[in-house]
């Protein structure tokens, strides 16, 4: 993305230059076949889906969710071009529509059909999102709507894909160098290869069915066993993606789409390219933290300015190398934390606060805060493997090294922060052993479509505010409500009012701005009052 609102001028060149750099792939020469005898698989597999239903029940794990929500599957083809072939479940979740105004018990609300609900990834789960229904900005939907998550293909309890043993998921302390020298970019090949060989070894032939277009075609399905005959869906990052296919798939099944924190859609963008541009506004968000932790250098003590709290972290980062904190924390786990402070901005006060402590002398905050959670690693793993198959299937990477390592070398003078682990992250599509698809042209014309609405921070890192441009010109008759000089990673149902006021708008009543609209940013998070307060938040 190269917004000039969004990232320093000398990352907004480097990039002009990166997008001629070559894709590299064989993508599936049979694209155009395999899609129309999918499209025929899904009918088959949606008709099947909504004469069988979902049967709802209590939901697995029923402990650590709400009394009213319940579970069921939907069965869906392995292979949409063989719908007649292997089966896998899907698990379901849902709180039906309340029909009680919030603001008004007695008064009844009609019921407006199923949310449907993705929330990114890929390789997130959507189970708990019906849940969501009992915060106060979601009331009112929750009230004309049965808020409906799911757990998509290889997630969780929805066919899990795994590419190595969980215990061996989490490695900690570790480091993570911001201009990593040849040795060590020699390791990170070789884990790279060895995981790839993982997801192959365990997956077997089905591997190559993890994929974006494939969640689409799922999603069909899953609005058929609702007995939904449109689709009302509302998709995070990630899940924008696969939405915006089902839009040029399925546009005659849509009747609502709310696209959140939307990812740029552009075949040429997806997903390599998509990333350096990730790399890049990372670094500006990295600096929107560091200003706010300067401007209360009176309560964290890192720095007046950003180029000394910068100064600060690289004290930590060199101190957590010598000798990890707790013998956990390296700089591996002190990026990870920051890395999930410029998704939230309601993070920062607790790193900038646990940063604060350990350089005073005190680890225990940043302990908490950074060190893996060995019992999620199953979990992790799991998110880890779905994530890696659906990227590396659903586009050509870079197959030879050099090409990663030159366009990376370059973004790491100006955009240090997130660009190596970024590579790191996505390396094993390098060495993928199952075909590499020819992504989709996301694309719908006049009348094809009804409006839908777009939601943007400007200054969202994980989705780079050029995707929601991109996503508003692709898809016609859609509206881009954007957050003004913000940076949280999906803002409906959030602290904004404005960005709230435009949803229950469209969700309820069907209107949208006569044209693109901007809210006022929210209010930044406060620091902690005194020491200590939001570290103890933080373990809470």
């Amino acid at each position: 993305m190269r917004a000039a609102a969004l990232y320093p001028a000398a990352g907004a060149l480097l990039l002009t230059t990166l997008s001629t750099a070559p894709a590299g792939g064989v993508p599936n020469a049979a694209a155009g076949s395999g899609v129309a005898a999918a499209g025929s698989g899904v009918a088959v597999a949606a008709a099947r889906a909504a004469q069988e239903g979902i049967v709802f029940g209590p939901c697995p794990g029923a402990q650590e969710l709400s009394a009213a929500m319940q579970c069921g599957t939907v069965t869906v083809p392995l292979d949409y071009a063989r719908p007649d072939g292997r089966k896998i479940r899907l698990t379901v979740s849902r709180v039906r529509a309340t029909q009680r105004d919030p603001h008004n018990s007695k008064r009844r609300v009609p019921r407006q059909g199923a949310l449907v609900f993705n929330p990114g990834g890929p390789g997130a789960s959507g189970l708990p999102f019906p849940m969501i229904g009992q915060l106060p900005a979601w009331k009112r939907i929750g009230a004309a709507y049965d808020l409906v998550g799911y757990d998509p293909r290889g997630v969780g309890r929805s066919a899990p894909l795994s590419c190595q043993e969980p215990r061996h998921f989490f490695k900690a302390p570790s480091p993570a160098p911001t201009h990593p020298s040849e040795a060590y970019k020699r390791e990170r090949i070789a884990a790279a290869k060895a995981y790839a060989r993982g997801c192959a070894e365990r997956a077997g032939s089905a591997l190559r069915h993890y994929n974006s277009l494939n969640n689409a075609r799922d999603l069909d399905v899953v609005r058929a066993a609702l007995g939904e005959r449109q689709l009302t869906f509302m998709g995070a990052s990630y899940g924008t993606y696969f939405g915006a296919l089902y839009a040029t798939l399925f546009p005659a099944h849509v009747r609502r789409m709310v696209f959140d924190a939307a990812v740029n859609p552009d075949p040429a963008q997806v997903w390599y390219r998509n990333n350096l541009d990730q790399s890049v506004a990372f670094e500006s968000r990295w600096t929107d933290f560091r200003e706010w932790i300067a401007r209360h250098d009176d309560v964290y003590g890192l720095g007046a300015t950003a180029e000394r709290v910068l100064r600060s972290y690289e004290r930590a980062r060199a101190r957590l190398a010598a000798e990890p904190a707790g013998g956990k924390v390296g700089p591996g786990q002190l990026q990870g934390a920051f890395l999930q402070a410029g998704y939230y901005d309601d993070f920062w006060p607790s790193r900038a606060e646990a940063l604060s402590a350990y350089l005073k002398g005190d680890p225990e905050p940043l302990v908490q805060l950074a060190s893996p959670a060995r019992e999620a690693a199953a979990e992790a793993e799991n998110a880890n493997a779905v994530y890696t198959a659906v990227e590396c299937n659903d586009a050509p990477w870079p197959t030879d090294f050099r090409v990663w390592d030159r366009d990376n070398t370059r973004l790491a003078r100006v955009a240090p922060f997130e660009t190596w682990d970024n590579v790191w992250l996505n390396l094993p599509c390098a060495y993928w052993p199952a075909p590499r698809q020819k992504p989709l042209d996301v694309r719908t014309g006049p009348g094809e479509l009804p409006p839908t609405l777009i939601l943007a921070a400007e200054r969202d890192a994980a989705a780079p505010y050029d995707g929601a441009l991109e996503m508003h010109r692709r898809l016609t008759g859609s509206v881009l409500v954007t957050e003004r000089d913000s940076g949280t990673h999906g803002i409906a149902g959030g602290p904004n009012r404005c960005v709230n006021g435009h949803l229950e708008a469209y969700l309820l009543e069907g209107r949208l701005p006569v044209r693109r609209a901007a809210c006022a940013p929210h209010a930044e998070p406060r620091p902690a009052d005194r020491p200590g307060k939001a570290a103890a938040r933080a373990r809470s």
